[in-house]
């Protein structure tokens, strides 16, 4: 962590947010009553976001069927519009990206186009620290093409159950691997995997790579395009602060495209075919052919808004101060914390981490529940991880401060210990 002491006074904290240039975007967002630690899981929503889902709203009720093609936003052309958009979050061409489905349905998506076996290349690569809807998802595809998941699916493992080490999965890659999918950030311990270094070993090799960036897109700049990534697929409703639910999006490189995609619909084609009614399909050469149905306009509406805050920050201010705010927050845990029990789960090195702190105790589920009734929402992750998570956007270095100085009352007056050791249905 770091060398030098760091002062552990409220004015140095608000000395830090006096200084912090994104300081002004916290009063675009609706703030709740509680210190919110939880963006990384769900954000914040903002007043664009409320805006522009106004607007949709209120061009269904001005235009009727007219809004597919008029208006400020027309429907017909917004998941294209939205990928222009989201396309710097990742560092891809505009046509690279589309905004569509949920992460699990891109999944679905990605897989059906791209895992293809073939011979003796019939196996896909994943990790035993994947979220598990990943996992579920590649055992069903793996099972569609008549083969066995627990033969054809290969869990590379964790050394020390927190992290996964790059060189064992490149370790993994043998001439009977058709596909790799991965995560970019590990969503337990916030371990942020080197996405170039894995895609070019994977290339070496001949196979196929793509990653579930729900973990980092919104918070950590990516070059998809640069790295010559096959695919990545992810939610925005975490740091991009789309919604509950709010519609995901796929991003495809453009050698891939003309690809016929595995999971066709009516919205693969080319929009200017689309409506000739046609029963053979003229696939669309961008992203945009990995669509399906029709989009869900007002789950889709609040991205605007949100988009439009980050094409004026750029994502790369916002992980600058990502760094520092969990630099700050560990260096408070370091000090403040020390023989409670705690232990970071998550890389020091700046290189390596993602948006998020975890935090190992064996008491994690009464503390997050303590934490939530002393006035601060973090999450929780079984069996024994607290992730706090500070956004760039509306997370103050006060906040901060205060979130481990209550946490330090809370274990110094072991109030946890009124808790059941329960989780509740929504961790």
């Amino acid at each position: 962590m770091s060398t030098t002491p760091i002062p552990l006074t409220r004015d140095y904290a608000q000395q830090l947010d006096a200084n912090d240039p994104l300081a002004s975007y916290r009063d675009e967002f609706y703030l709740l009553p509680s210190i919110y630690m939880d963006g990384n899981s769900l954000g914040l929503m903002s007043k664009r976001a409320e805006q522009t889902l106004q607007d949709l709203v209120d061009s269904w009720k001005q235009l009727g069927i007219e809004g597919w093609t008029k208006g400020k936003h027309p429907w017909f052309f917004l998941s294209e519009k939205l990928g222009q958009m989201s396309a710097p979050l990742v560092g891809a061409d505009p046509e690279e990206v589309i905004v569509t489905g949920s992460t699990t349905i891109n999944l679905h998506q990605v897989a059906a186009t791209f895992y293809r076996p073939e011979g003796k290349k019939t196996k896909i690569i994943a990790t035993d620290l994947d979220f598990p809807t990943d996992i579920y998802a590649l055992q069903s595809q793996i099972r569609l093409k008549g083969l066995n998941p627990d033969e054809h699916l290969i869990l590379v493992s964790s050394r020390d159950g927190r992290m996964i080490e790059e060189e064992d999965i490149i370790a993994a890659m043998t001439e009977e691997v058709a596909l790799i999918v991965l995560p970019t950030v590990l969503y337990r311990s916030g371990q942020l995997l080197d996405i170039e270094r894995l895609t070019r070993a994977a290339h070496e090799k001949g196979i196929l790579i793509g990653f579930d960036g729900c973990h980092s897109v919104g918070a950590i700049p990516h070059e998809f395009s640069k790295w010559e990534v096959d695919f990545a697929y992810w939610c925005n409703y975490k740091y991009v602060n789309a919604g509950p639910g709010g519609v995901g999006s796929i991003y495809v490189n453009r050698k891939h495209f003309g690809t016929l995609p595995g999971l066709a619909g009516w919205y693969s084609s080319k929009k200017d075919k689309q409506f000739d009614m046609e029963l053979t399909l003229t696939v669309c050469e961008t992203a945009g052919a990995y669509q399906t149905g029709t989009p869900h306009i007002f789950s889709v509406a609040p991205l605007i808004g949100s988009l439009e805050m980050f094409q004026e920050v750029t994502v790369e201010k916002l992980r600058e101060k990502s760094l520092k705010m969990t630099r700050y927050l560990m260096d408070l845990i370091e000090s403040e914390l020390a023989g409670m029990g705690f232990s970071l789960a998550n890389p020091v090195e700046d290189e390596r981490r993602g948006g998020h702190v975890s935090l190992e105790h064996e008491e994690a589920v009464r503390i997050s529940r303590a934490l939530k009734e002393a006035g601060i929402i973090p999450d929780f992750r079984a069996p024994n991880i607290l992730r706090l998570a500070p956004v760039a956007f509306y997370t103050t270095y006060e906040e901060v401060w205060e979130s481990v100085q209550i946490l330090k009352s809370i274990m110094l007056a072991r109030t946890y210990e009124k808790f059941e050791n329960k989780r509740g249905v929504v961790a």
